[in-house]
């Protein structure tokens, strides 16, 4: 646990939660999103199937190196005062709480108290709109009414302020320039080639000032319908579209999407894209990446898993700007089996939050050995990450849940409407090129430009 635990205040009510069906909504990517109502969205959604969310019930915040195990008994503190009717049943309806989680426990200058920079958040919304397989829900959340009322007037009853684009964008660096970054890659490499570890994940930022006020939903709008295979999301000023999916837990079913090794795919032909498909797919130093990202999340799963699946080979996964090399991890979760700090019991077995706090940081996003790449990182990047590539997603109440690596991802600033900060990150092996490693960051920056409408 943490030196101090959550300073939310516990809520005088507890909360009244009613899910029901409404009709399928129309076609289109970005049909959820475009139910969202003002600019503080909260989303997670991915092929027009997801589920979005506004208005805040709840809030629950945590800090430091148990912010996952406090996040966790605060939700479960929460769900057993909670009144609860879902006349639906399926993932995601009834009580959700949208979460975002710091990269690190701690960071440059380390505020103790702050949630973006060293912690995390619980957003528990008062209207939750969702849509799986044809399958529309609608859930309220209210804190002190009672459940006769109709969950659908909540819908009518909510006016949507139009959504604006951000205008012109000025581009600035963020902590470090192209080059200075690339310093710094060159320092990565030289630490592994001495053998002081096999692979450190570093990141770089750059920020954008926009001439109007940027709105959320324009972002998600945007990502949604051009990265339709991402999972777009959108928690507390955190926006992106994730390629990984850190962890899924359904029924006693995991699986963890696992990215590393990447090539540029912009402003290529069909024919072209096949051709570097197949030379990532032989690029020894791509292959390498992949393998010690896949080997962390296998180990980090198994102690909680009765069985594995692990590919013997990846696939290239196909996005607009870049390729990946990917690997679908499936595992069944073994009964009985618990996480450490975890407030379920054993019985109840570990969350989707417990099992992404036992996940992260992965070799995806970190490196390896673990805590030799995060001193390392903590020591020449440069950057206070926040939630850039930490665990972002969904916890339900019966402790399933979605949870994506914030990837591909825009903080908005909480000062200025105009400021976005966006980052990218490459994973360093003894052959990286810092160059050509300047050149991948680009490529995997295009997302969030695009979003912003400068692409």
């Amino acid at each position: 646990m943490s030196a101090e635990p959550s300073a939310t205040a516990a809520q005088p009510h507890p909360l009244v939660v009613r899910t029901t069906r409404i009709p399928d909504l129309p076609g289109g990517l970005d049909a959820l999103v475009d139910l969202l109502p003002d600019t503080r969205p909260l989303a997670w959604v991915r092929r027009g199937d997801g589920i979005v969310g506004w208005g805040e019930a709840l809030r629950l915040e945590t800090w430091g190196p148990g912010r996952f195990a406090d996040a966790e008994a605060a939700w479960h503190e929460t769900l057993a005062r909670a009144v609860v009717r879902d006349e639906v049943g399926l993932p995601g309806t009834g009580p959700v709480a949208f979460g975002s989680f710091a990269f690190d426990d701690s960071a440059p200058g380390d505020d103790a108290h702050d949630p973006v920079r060293a912690g995390g958040v619980l957003v528990v919304p008062r209207v939750v709109v969702g849509r799986r397989d044809g399958h529309a829900w609608l859930t309220t959340v209210d804190t002190a009414g009672s459940l006769s009322s109709s969950p659908t007037d909540a819908l009518r009853r909510t006016p949507r302020e139009p959504v604006r684009a951000p205008g012109e964008v000025a581009w600035h660096d963020g902590a470090l320039g192209a080059d200075d970054w690339a310093a710094v890659v060159a320092e990565g490499v030289e630490r592994i080639r001495s053998g002081a570890l096999e692979k450190v994940v570093l990141a770089r930022d750059v920020v954008a000032h926009t001439s109007e006020p940027v709105d959320p939903r324009w972002m998600l709008a945007r990502l949604a319908s051009a990265y339709e295979a991402c999972w777009t999301f959108s928690v507390d000023g955190l926006v992106g579209a994730t390629p990984e999916l850190l962890v899924r837990s359904e029924k006693g079913l995991v699986t963890s999407r696992v990215l590393a090794g990447t090539i540029r795919r912009g402003g290529l032909s069909d024919d072209e894209a096949l051709l570097r498909a197949a030379q990532l797919a032989r690029s020894s130093k791509d292959l390498e990446e992949h393998e010690y990202a896949v080997r962390s999340v296998a180990q980090a799963l198994a102690p909680f898993c009765s069985s594995m699946n692990v590919p013997d080979s990846p696939f290239v996964l196909h996005l607009p700007n870049v390729m990946h090399l990917a690997s679908d991890v499936t595992a069944v979760l073994a009964r009985g089996a618990s996480a450490p700090g975890a407030s379920g019991g054993a019985a109840a077995g570990p969350t989707s939050l417990a099992l992404a706090a036992a996940l992260h940081p992965s070799a995806a996003v970190c490196g390896t050995p673990t805590v030799v790449a995060r001193d390392l990182i903590r020591e020449i990047e440069g950057m206070d990450r926040g939630r850039y590539a930490g665990p972002v997603g969904w916890l339900g109440a019966d402790g399933d849940g979605e949870w994506g690596i914030a990837l591909r991802s825009a903080e908005l600033s909480g000062t200025d409407p105009r400021s976005v900060r966006l980052f990218a990150g490459c994973g360093i092996v003894a052959a990286s090129d810092p160059a050509a490693e300047v050149a991948e960051s680009e490529a995997k920056l295009e997302p969030m430009r695009y979003a912003l409408g400068d692409a």
